[in-house]
């Protein structure tokens, strides 16, 4: 205890029959009474704290007289999980028999509401009256404790596993598209370079004057100019100036202008840019003018497809950076990161399984400062809520991942439009092993890892509120961390 909670103690004297009016000790013999008295101590606590969370667990407290009432902290902000005057109620160093194998820190915080009085045994002297005087049972509760510790690690490192095999798969698939468009792109580039060889091979047979070819070299560099500086059109002012193209080409005997149309549009160039093109080679015969015409369309051609490969290569690019960030390759565990780097790696690696059918709106508060994490495994908490969120909403609906500041925590919400969550699953929807997806789909454990990495691991809270049409799970996260929790396998 700390000198301020010492200094509001004062001690009583120990009766082994008293102990053994409390449930904890109606069993042991007088001889262990005696001993429990020996080693123990009775000690008056007046109102105000006993212990606090996270604090080296020191002492074993069993409440004889008075009250206590038990919290927990959440993101920042403690919250109270039991209020109670039950003779025999225990808390603080309960797990002490386990040894070193656990962390041996309160894992909430104890007040006194009333003037009480406890029966208090030291850490130490707790495990090794455990160990001794009932060693079956604590063989039998280490078994359980460990036992369940491994099997929710192997069952939560599958649940990875899965989770990681299903995004590889989309990520496979998502580079696959870019990749296969630039291979598309590079051959047909080849193609047009070597027509635009073959053309020049032609024009240099002497078809040109050469102020003319000057001129259309001049005219080549302001194609590609163009094709730079091309305006977005809608699909209705595209064919409009397809048809007007195609016209002109038509009517200036251009064989096969319809087909050539389409790229003029997609570079910028429109009717007016042709007639400076024909008043520029006016001079040449009209079959030159043709071949001009095809040349500059062979340079059109080769700066789409360049800008085509250059988009395919920046868009692999960008997906190998957000996986990258998502998996927090090469980078520490507990880091200072921004929250939207991670959120924007996870929406695109889960791109392929969000779909074309589910509208993905991003309200992000960019004020909010980075904060101190374990980056990854919040990563992972994104996955399973946005993976449940697809779920809900059967591939189709508003997905709305928003955030904005709250106190001295960042709140990150997820939020879908599917049907909602009935109260008797939503009063059950942490629980490890629990789920309402078919067998075979789903292990129970997503959300249970998320809050055990939320809760166990930044001191943060998780939540969620649903109707119909409007789910939101709420995630809290403190802005300052000075002491992050330690890497533990079983999350």
């Amino acid at each position: 205890m700390t000198e301020e909670i010492a200094a509001r103690t004062s001690h009583g004297v120990c009766d082994p029959a008293e102990l053994r009016t409390l449930f904890l000790f109606e069993k042991l013999t007088g001889e262990q009474l005696e001993w429990l008295c020996a080693d123990g101590k009775i000690e008056y606590i007046e109102p105000g704290p006993v212990f606090h969370e996270g604090a080296p667990a020191t002492c074993f407290y069993v409440l004889i007289d008075g009250e206590v009432r038990i919290t927990k902290l959440s993101g920042g902000t403690e919250i109270e999980i039991n209020r109670t005057d039950f003779r025999g109620a225990y808390a603080g160093a309960w797990t002490a028999y386990l040894g070193d194998n656990v962390e041996q820190n309160y894992t909430g915080s104890m007040y006194v509401t009333r003037p009480s009085r406890f029966f208090v045994l030291d850490a130490g002297t707790f495990a090794r009256m455990m160990r001794d005087w009932f060693p079956m049972a604590v063989h039998l509760l280490e078994g359980a404790f460990y036992g369940n510790r491994n099997t929710n690690q192997r069952v939560a490192e599958r649940e990875r596993l899965l989770a990681l095999g299903s995004l590889s798969a989309g990520l496979t698939h998502e580079l696959n598209n870019p990749a296969a468009a630039a291979v598309r792109a590079t051959s047909g580039l080849r193609d047009r370079v070597a027509g635009m060889r073959h053309k020049l091979a032609m024009m240099a047979e002497g078809k040109f004057t050469p102020e003319a070819f000057v001129k259309l070299v001049r005219l080549q560099e302001e194609a590609a100019d163009k094709v730079a500086k091309a305006p977005e059109l809608t699909t209705m002012e595209a064919s409009d100036r397809e048809e007007s193209l195609g016209e002109w080409f038509e009517n200036h005997d251009i064989s096969g202008g319809w087909d050539l149309a389409p790229n003029f549009v997609q570079a910028g160039i429109d009717v007016d840019w042709l007639e400076t093109v024909h008043g520029t080679l006016q001079e040449c015969p009209n079959k030159v003018f043709e071949g001009a015409i095809r040349w500059l369309n062979y340079t059109i051609e080769t700066e789409l497809l360049m800008n085509e490969i250059g988009d395919s290569t920046a868009r692999i690019s960008t997906l190998v950076g957000a996986a990258k960030q998502y998996s927090q390759m090469d980078r520490a565990p507990f880091q200072v990161v921004d929250l939207h780097e991670l959120l924007d790696s996870t929406l695109v690696m889960m791109g392929r399984k969000i779909g074309d059918s589910i509208q993905v709106v991003k309200d992000y508060d960019r004020s909010l400062p980075q904060i101190p994490c374990y980056a990854a495994e919040l990563n992972q908490v994104w996955t399973n809520l946005i993976d449940n969120a697809v779920y809900a909403m059967d591939g189709k609906g508003t997905l709305t991942v928003r955030t904005y500041k709250e106190s001295d925590c960042a709140a990150i919400e997820i939020g879908d439009t599917g049907p909602g969550v009935p109260d008797e699953v939503l009063r059950r929807i942490f629980e490890p092993f629990f789920t309402t997806k078919p067998v075979g789909e789903g292990t129970g454990l997503g959300l249970d890892i998320s809050f055990r990495i939320v809760v166990n691991k930044h001191n943060g809270d998780i939540r969620v509120e649903s109707e119909p049409g409007n789910t939101r799970f709420i995630v809290r996260l403190p802005l300052h961390t000075e002491n992050p929790a330690p890497e533990v396998t079983d999350v």
